[in-house]
């Protein structure tokens, strides 16, 4: 089964004194293209995240959350610096008195605005049992990406058989007309020779004249090399995922064909039948790019 390039995934852990969340999204891209937003705690393990990740996914636009929430609301404020406030309160007291300078109006307005009063001395280290619990939080966030992809994959798999058989069954319709097309061009040349240039001609010349112009017009080599790719599609398909770039290629192939088609089809009817099929495909190419 294919998968699509779109997905989301997202993961939560409980630990006594916070949570940590875990979010995961992809786009398609030609290559594995990862952002990552890691909380400072876990940054030293931020190579083995992005290992895990390219390895799973393989491919696509990544970006990556990991961030905590803490419970305890002493927690979330941020702490103030106390020694080193008091610090700065006595050594600009003694610049005041000494450069004869005021006293700042308002001396706590003025403490907090020190360098670093207000700065987190975040000195905790990450231990081996919290990054288990966190590292199980990161598997299942991706994994519930996976998951999404493989649902996304299906749909665009039961879309690309539909405008496979649609393109079949529209190249089965193409036959009818390519007889009729033969007689068309017989009578519309020997129309030209007798009504407008009123001159005798060899039947027999025209006769082989008229099979040497038909078979530069013949599409039968077109329509079977179409069948094999519609064919060689579907079997891609079914083959498994990271078959993108393969189905892209598959679908490049069948719209040389379709436009050789074209322009050998020299009939109206069959220029609309190539008209939709080009429709078709321009279908498929554009959710092409989404599989892995």
């Amino acid at each position: 089964m294919i998968q699509s390039m779109t997905g989301y995934g997202k993961a939560t852990a409980e630990l006594p004194d916070k949570k940590i969340n875990v979010e995961i999204k992809s786009l398609n891209s030609k290559a594995m293209d990862l952002s990552a937003r890691i909380a400072p705690l876990y940054r030293e393990k931020e190579m083995e995240i992005r290992n895990e990740i390219s390895r799973m996914l393989e491919r696509g636009k990544v970006d990556f959350s990991l961030w905590i929430e803490k419970k305890d609301a002493e927690q979330l404020a941020t702490p103030i610096n106390q020694e080193l406030v008091e610090a700065y309160y006595k050594r600009i007291k003694e610049i005041s008195a000494s450069a004869g300078i005021p006293e700042p109006a308002d001396w706590f307005a003025t403490l907090l605005r020190m360098p670093d009063v207000m700065t987190k001395n975040e000195t905790q280290e990450l231990s081996d049992e919290e990054w288990a619990v966190a590292h199980v939080a990161v598997e299942e966030a991706i994994g519930h990406l996976i998951d999404f992809r493989k649902q996304e994959g299906a749909a665009l798999e039961k879309k690309f058989r539909e405008k496979i058989g649609n393109i079949a069954r529209l190249l089965e319709s193409v036959a009818p007309y390519e007889q009729e097309r033969v007689g068309k061009v017989k009578d519309r040349i020997t129309d030209a020779l007798e009504k407008t240039l009123s001159v005798d001609y060899d039947k027999n010349r025209l006769e082989q004249e008229l099979i040497y112009y038909i078979e530069k017009l013949d599409v039968n080599e077109e329509k079977q090399r179409l069948s094999n790719h519609l064919k060689y599609f579907i079997s891609t398909l079914e083959s498994g995922s990271g078959q993108g770039k393969k189905l892209g290629f598959i679908a490049q192939e069948m719209g040389r064909e379709i436009n050789t088609l074209g322009s050998k089809s020299n009939h109206a009817e069959m220029q609309k039948i190539v008209v939709q099929m080009k429709d078709e495909l321009e279908q498929i190419k554009e959710q092409v790019l989404n599989v892995m």
